[in-house]
């Protein structure tokens, strides 16, 4: 499958450089996959979609301020540091920049030997495996020297940082942000509950599968890298209870979704666990887990505009996508949103 099948022509003026001024007075595209309507709307206007007894599931990963600038010991070699996952205690996946200057014993100090790393082991594209050292605790260490992974289209400098969290974060440990759900308020979440929308949270800690760009032409040629999630015994069980009962369910992001469908293809049913998954959803692909999805607008030729095109059609998507361009919707992570429907 060509990857040239899932490109578009964006203007840039249309990548969000700042989140909304406030969650929920983002734009809302309203898709029904199954005749291609298309409304216009706020986010706020979701409360209108959801119906009694439907299950909304969210990403409650927080992200971390996970990148680092530091220098290699003994030549000054300026390096930056992404950390992707953890792998053991103080030793992490990492993805670095001015990578080959990294070889294995290299250590690069981020602060005066307060917070030094060193590397254990070489992998292919720029990724290492590094075993921090410091002082304290690290994630005090991350969040003084740290700063948050915004994407490299995002050029202003973001003044609150809780911006690129959820309003419901509570679990360290993404490298990116599951931006589906920065739409959302506290009060819009309590006033969906009094409506009778059942809401559950599931876990996956963003990292290189989500934003990593499709190299290949062949997109069938492309290796998903993995990513931890978690779904509680609490959550299992309310979904499992929508689907015996033909209630929907509705995932709050590309990142629920991953955890949802990898889940169900894996049990048939969902199942608590907390594992690994490197599912890669393409057209052809049939959704077990979830009815409907609320996601942001997503970069040409991504893994994410390639489960949209599995979710809705490609042809339908991309259709789609040029009306959001017309109607001048902001893209990306701190763009609009579409909530894409079926039944």
């Amino acid at each position: 499958m060509d990857i040239n099948l899932f490109n578009f022509e964006l203007p840039e003026k249309l990548i969000a450089q700042h989140p909304s001024e406030k969650r929920d007075q983002s734009r809302l595209l309203v898709l029904d996959k199954l005749t291609g309507a298309i409304e216009h709307k706020h986010f706020f206007d979701i409360f209108d979609y959801l119906h009694q007894g439907d299950v909304l599931v969210r990403n409650n990963t927080k992200v971390i301020p996970a990148r680092l600038f530091g220098q290699k010991a003994g030549t000054g070699a300026h390096v930056e540091v992404l950390l992707l996952h953890q792998v053991a205690p103080d030793t992490y996946e990492c993805l670095v920049g001015n990578a080959r200057v990294i070889k294995i014993g290299s250590i690069i100090d981020f602060s005066n030997g307060k917070l030094k790393a060193t590397c254990l082991e070489i992998k292919e594209e720029g990724i290492r495996i590094l075993k921090f050292s410091y002082d304290g605790i690290f994630l005090e260490a991350l969040e003084a020297l740290g700063e948050m992974p915004l994407p490299p289209y995002i050029h202003e400098q973001l003044i609150d940082k809780d911006r690129y969290q959820t309003v419901y974060a509570s679990i360290n440990g993404s490298v990116a942000g599951p931006t589906a759900g920065f739409h959302f308020t506290q009060d819009l979440l309590a006033k969906l509950e009094r409506k009778g929308i059942v809401i559950v949270d599931v876990t996956l800690h963003i990292g290189l599968a989500t934003f990593r760009p499709v190299k290949v032409k062949d997109i069938t040629d492309h290796k998903m890298h993995f990513e931890e999630y978690e779904i509680s015994d609490s959550t299992a069980n309310a979904l499992n209870s929508a689907k015996q009962e033909g209630r929907r369910i509705i995932s709050v992001g590309t990142t629920s979704t991953r955890a949802l469908e990898a889940n169900m293809t894996k049990w048939g049913y969902f199942t608590p666990e907390r594992t690994q998954t490197d599912i890669f959803i393409t057209p052809g692909y049939e959704f077990k887990a979830i009815d409907a999805i609320i996601t942001n607008f997503h970069l040409p030729k991504s893994t994410l505009i390639m489960m949209m095109s599995a979710f809705a059609g490609r042809e339908r998507i991309l259709s789609t996508y040029k009306v959001a361009i017309e109607q001048e919707y902001r893209f990306f992570s701190f763009g609009d949103a579409m909530y894409i429907y079926g039944k």
